[in-house]
């Protein structure tokens, strides 16, 4: 019996924690506003546009452009083996045992770096170490009559095979929609961000599911593996039951104490993460503040060092008519080949009208950039204060003290 009650309560503990697991990605998602690729900052992103790239690769089974790809090739396999046995009459007999499955028999793939966009830009994506959930363009299964079988697969049979393979192929193709959920950093080449994986960023997706069926398939798997546990504490206590005894009716106390003992788990559980999340989520209204104050800062520092930059280059062009209104009283007596040396010599090239458009561009992308920023703190703020006000949250959130974050108004 003490082992029964081992083994079911390590099976509702395992429960707990992948339910916890499922509920932690959800909440991540559900928590997250998307971003606008020109408003992303260092940090936890979640993006959706369409795959960019110059330079495709070309998948192995289907020869078609793409950014990533994995193919597996599968060989079906038969055994029958006869075996003798002893019947319960101690008769000597014979059967055949028929096992069959699929192994794998080749697999591979790649993956680049690729650009996802949307209306505001474009940002680098390094899919390297991602969890990827690309379009299925193979699934297939022929025998060695088809050219594809020897013609991708290997050339050799493996032992018991069926001559049946299963080909199989996903990719993600240029211009697909995806949904992106990763950590954000500066670029090492140029002055911009990128999305790649970070090892202490709570998860890397790439997908090419929308944003609600992820956060419901990640529920999905929370509630089946919330009635799994429930499940295996009911089944704990009716195998712990002594029935060595016959009893009037069976009792029910080992069921109150298998199942009260997973809820209690699930609550602690539930708990824990719902203050980790929230936690979570305030430190990332925080750094959302701090990001406003970089991009207000950055315009306070920029604007007038470009202003003086272009006054310095009027100033210049200024200096430089009045040098060659001087010039022109030189120049009478001069050839034309004289006259044309001397302007090619002498003529600088004026480059003022560049520089106001240049600052005008600054300007504009960093009041966008400040916009952005503004809109993105004050949709996570709203989450953020929309998970203190709603059921069972608000208990975590009295219990732990978080309080409300003001948005930003002009």
């Amino acid at each position: 019996m003490l082992f029964v009650l081992l083994i079911g309560f390590v099976v509702m503990l395992l429960c707990v924690l992948f339910a916890m697991q499922n509920l932690k990605k959800k909440r991540l998602i559900d928590d997250t506003p998307t971003s606008k690729v020109k408003g992303v900052f260092i940090g936890l992103v979640e993006l959706k546009g369409k795959v960019k790239t110059t330079r495709p690769l070309t998948s192995y089974l289907t020869e078609r452009p793409c950014v990533y790809y994995r193919w597996s090739i599968e060989e079906h396999w038969t055994k029958r083996t006869t075996e003798t046995y002893t019947d319960s009459h101690g008769k000597t007999r014979t059967r055949t045992k028929t096992e069959s499955g699929w192994k794998t028999v080749a697999s591979g793939g790649d993956e680049i770096p690729f650009e996802l966009c949307d209306d505001t830009g474009c940002i680098l994506i390094k899919p390297e170490k991602a969890r990827v959930e690309a379009i299925t363009v193979m699934n297939r299964v022929c025998g060695r009559n088809d050219p594809l079988y020897y013609g991708k697969g290997p050339d050799r049979a493996i032992m018991y095979s069926d001559h049946r393979r299963r080909f199989v192929e996903r990719i993600i193709p240029p211009d697909a929609d995806l949904y992106v959920f990763g950590q954000a950093r500066e670029r090492e080449d140029i002055v911009a961000p990128e999305v790649a994986y970070d090892k202490e960023a709570p998860m890397f997706l790439i997908s090419i599911r929308e944003e609600k069926k992820l956060s419901r398939r990640y529920s999905l798997y929370y509630w089946l593996l919330v009635a799994v546990g429930i499940i295996a504490a009911i089944a704990t206590a009716y195998f712990s039951i002594d029935r060595t005894f016959s009893l009037p009716q069976e009792p029910i106390q080992p069921y109150i104490v298998t199942i009260g003992s997973f809820l209690v788990m699930l609550f602690i559980g539930w708990f824990w993460v719902t203050y980790n999340s929230l936690k979570s989520l305030q430190r990332r209204v925080q750094q959302g503040w701090s990001q406003i104050e970089v991009q207000l800062k950055r315009r306070h520092d920029l604007i007038p060092l470009l202003v003086n930059v272009v006054k310095g280059l009027v100033k210049h062009e200024q200096d430089t008519q009045e040098k060659l209104a001087e010039l022109r009283g030189e120049l009478e007596n001069m050839s034309g080949k004289e006259v044309l040396k001397v302007l090619i010599e002498r003529y600088p090239n004026l480059k003022s009208q560049e520089a106001f458009v240049k600052l005008q561009k600054e300007l504009s992308d960093t009041e966008d950039r400040i916009a952005l920023a503004r809109g993105y703190y004050n949709e996570i703020a709203s989450f953020y204060n929309a998970r203190l006000e709603r059921f069972p949250d608000l208990i975590v959130a009295k219990l732990g003290r978080l309080k409300h974050q003001r948005l930003w108004k002009e």
